[in-house]
């Protein structure tokens, strides 16, 4: 949140500098991100009053102004805004003047006449990026003042990082409460009047989602004048905060809301139609919001309905139909509290973030809305005018939060913290915080927390804010008192496959483990999804089933920076539902480009399904030894490409899988190239067997070379399986080394070259019996597989 220096000021002014504000604030929690300097880079400028407009005889879109500097004389001045206006008062740059960048002004001829000066857009002062017309001062503006301290620039833009948890600071009040506790010093609340009411005219409302908003408050402004400018005070307050200025009845309740920490909403009264429903969205229901946007409501969406139908999204945005402009004269101001677990993650569903659902989603002070209505009812006739019909506030106090009370022990301060701190000290702090202690013992208190501190539940809270006031820097660091000692571990099946992996040229990643569900959900199909109740954004909204969709957006992430051969992998949990929530830890892997990196004694070349294989093998058999029987099988899958899919299989139990990224997930992707991906569930991946010593033969071995025909259809992995089987304990070595397919191999055949090694540990094994060997292994493939020996 950013906030004007000198507007906190207003609420409570300790004597310290913006270093020392800073220092305070963050080590109390609220973590300063940056401090921007308000101070401006002009000098010379005024503010000034056109008195007389007039049309440039020679071009249409220039004006002649007459303008009062507060001298007692009028500057002729040619300006080209198409909102000058004769009565209105505007940054005037007489001749002498500076602008940023170093800009002076001097008397100058536009198209034949003499200029002695300029009117100045935000722009130009540098103040904003708004250059369709001049800075709008109001019309009571100090003529010939400075208007550096007319706008009171000399200031500083603090912004901070709040935790979710303290939403009472997402105002200037609840900002200035802690600076107020920090020092020891009383708040400047301001007074909030009750308007009273001089028209009796009142809008109906009626609660029917009393568990989502148990309290609405209302007032109904007749005779406002909307189409007067907003005061610079407040349009630069709300610039300053980081809020663009819109129309002055919609800045007046975004001001509110700044100082107040109270979102609001204006409608234009004449735009609604009976009374006000606050109700969930109902069937085909749509609403075309203030950014243009038209939605299609949910079943569970609050809306803000009149009886043509909703005119606002609860807490989250209005609706264009009703919406306050120049022209509005009657308005109706709303101010509400929403239940937060009804609105959390509602705007970025729709792929809305705006200042009100930040708000109520991290939660409201549920005694600020009459108050707000109040405050602004007080601003808007100020500036506006207006006649003020009665406040309606409407509520149901079974709904509504109520002020919790928590036990507090004197003695788990230093138990939790390592320090003393007196009960007296104790009680001051949390006094000043606002919380009301009940009773006299020293030992156990029972302690009310106050409306706005909707955070605070257990005791560990309470101690928290004790040790945060009191000061962190105020708390010795002691070393502990223990005898630390490293266990021996020897290390997993998964750090193998890890040292395994890096060793290949691996790098691990760690990706989120929520996901894109329309990504996930065109790689996995649908179904089995865990959505989050609250996501960062609708593109990490739901929990991962498999660690490919993160490891295809490391990809992408890594070509886009010019790394052209990826090799990555990760360690992590997947989520599956709805069988109960079961978290599975998976390593996963992917890779990309050339085989090797770029060098000049090599062709270059492209990773293929065999490459991912390979390391996956590597991998398995580090992991579990050479006891295990690995195989794969072919399978089907929608993220990957057929052909190229496989179960890995680990002594006949499917352990995980790898293939070729499918082409169209490829190309939704934009990659150039296939990608190729793994991944097995660790839990089945059994721990190596210690390694046995056996004694290497000192008899020679004999090897023989077989070229069989079989048929294509057949897996290879069960020809070789199968040759193990048949070839008996003296067989020592199996190894494919060619496949051919084409002339001379019949059409639906394939030839595969294997090298069959045999050795004896006891005897030296002869041509004969490996001939006999051979012979029967030769008839038992025939026989089971259809192999003969290729001619």
């Amino acid at each position: 949140m950013k906030f004007s220096e000198n507007w906190l000021r207003e609420f409570v002014d300790p004597d310290i500098d913006t270093d020392r504000l800073m220092e305070q604030l963050t080590m109390a929690g609220l973590e300063v991100e940056g401090v921007e300097s308000c101070r401006p880079d002009f000098s010379g400028v005024i503010v000034g009053r056109v008195s007389r407009v007039e049309p440039h005889p020679d071009a249409d879109a220039l004006s002649l102004c007459r303008v009062d500097d507060g001298s007692g004389g009028e500057l002729r001045i040619v300006c080209g805004a198409s909102n000058v206006r004769a009565g209105g008062c505007y940054p005037l740059a007489p001749v002498g003047a500076v602008l940023p960048g170093g800009r002076r002004i001097e008397n100058t001829a536009v198209r034949g006449e003499d200029s002695e000066g300029m009117l100045c857009s935000p722009a130009e002062l540098g103040l904003s990026d708004d250059a369709d017309g001049l800075m709008e001062l109001g019309d009571d503006a100090s003529v010939g003042r400075d208007l550096a301290v007319f706008l009171d620039l000399d200031d500083d833009v603090i912004e901070i990082a709040l935790t979710p948890n303290r939403g009472d600071c997402l105002s200037l009040l609840g900002i200035a409460r802690e600076v107020a506790v920090l020092n020891g010093m009383s708040l400047n609340r301001r007074s909030v009047t009750p308007v009273s009411n001089t028209i009796d005219d009142r809008r109906g409302v009626q609660l029917q989602a009393v568990a989502a908003c148990p309290r609405y408050s209302g007032r109904l402004l007749r005779g406002v004048d909307a189409g007067r400018p907003t005061p610079a005070w407040i349009s630069e307050r709300l610039r300053r905060c980081g809020i663009r200025s819109i129309n002055v009845i919609v800045d007046i309740s975004n001001y509110v809301m700044l100082e107040m920490g109270q979102p609001m909403h204006a409608f234009d009264n004449d735009r609604l139609s009976g009374d006000i429903h606050v109700r969930f969205a109902g069937r085909d229901e749509t609403l075309v919001t203030l950014d243009g946007e038209k939605r299609e409501l949910d079943a569970d969406t609050l809306v803000i309905a009149d009886e043509a139908g909703p005119v606002a999204m609860a807490g989250i945005m209005g609706g264009e139909a009703s919406a306050v402009d120049e022209s509005s004269r009657d308005i109706f101001l709303e101010s509400a509290w929403f239940a937060p677990q009804v609105l959390m993650g509602q705007a970025r569903r729709y792929g809305m973030q705006t200042d009100a659902s930040y708000r109520f989603e991290r939660g409201v002070d549920g005694t600020l809305q009459g108050r707000a209505i109040e405050r602004a009812t007080e601003l808007i006739m100020k500036i506006c005018g207006g006649k003020p019909g009665p406040l309606c506030d409407i509520s149901d106090a079974a709904h509504l939060p109520r002020p919790g009370l928590v036990e507090f022990r004197v003695a788990e301060v230093e138990r939790r913290l390592g320090i003393r701190i007196s009960p007296g000290r104790c009680r001051e702090i949390l006094d000043r915080l606002g919380f009301a202690i009940d009773g006299k013992q020293e030992t156990l208190w029972r302690v009310k927390v106050p409306s706005h501190r909707f955070d605070i539940g257990i005791e560990a809270d309470l101690i928290e804010e004790v040790a945060r006031i009191h000061g962190y820097g105020a708390i010795p660091s002691r070393l502990p008192r223990a005898e630390l000692r490293m266990p021996e571990t020897q290390g997993g099946a998964d750090a193998a496959m890890v040292r395994q992996l890096v060793g290949r040229g691996y790098h691990e990643v760690i990706t989120y483990s929520f996901v894109d569900p329309a990504l996930q959900q065109r790689l996995l199909g649908e179904g089995g999804a865990l959505e989050l109740l609250n996501p960062i954004s609708t593109e990490l909204s739901v929990m991962r089933r498999s660690l490919w969709p993160g490891l295809l957006q490391a990809l992408v992430y890594n070509l886009k920076r010019q790394h052209q051969r990826v090799r990555l992998f990760e360690r992590g949990r997947i989520y599956r539902a709805p069988e109960g929530a079961g978290q599975i830890p998976m390593l996963g892997g992917i890779i990309y480009g050339k085989i090797l990196p770029e060098q000049w004694a090599t062709e270059t070349s492209y990773c293929d399904f065999f490459d991912l294989k390979g390391d996956v093998e590597a991998m398995l058999g580090q992991a579990c030894g050479p006891g295990r029987k690995l195989r794969f099988q072919a399978v089907t899958h929608a993220a990957l490409q057929d052909g190229q899919a496989a179960e890995v299989l680990l002594d006949n139990q499917v352990v995980g899988m790898l293939g070729a990224v499918a082409p169209q997930h490829c190309r939704a992707l934009d990659l150039l190239h296939p990608a190729y991906v793994f991944e097995v569930e660790l839990p089945r991946i059994p721990s190596k067997e210690g390694i046995k010593y056996a004694k290497l033969s000192k008899y020679p071995s004999i090897r023989r070379d077989l070229s069989l025909l079989v048929d294509e259809d057949l897996p290879v992995a069960e020809l070789l399986e199968g040759i193990r089987n048949q070839a008996g304990q003296d067989l020592r070595n199996l190894e494919l080394f060619d496949l051919y397919r084409g002339e001379g191999v019949d059409l639906g055949k394939k030839s595969l070259a294997l090298g069959l090694t045999f050795q004896r540990s006891s005897s030296t094994l002869t041509d004969t019996e490996v001939d006999v060997l051979i012979a029967r292994l030769l008839e038992s493939l025939q026989d089971t597989y259809g192999a003969t020996l290729r001619e």
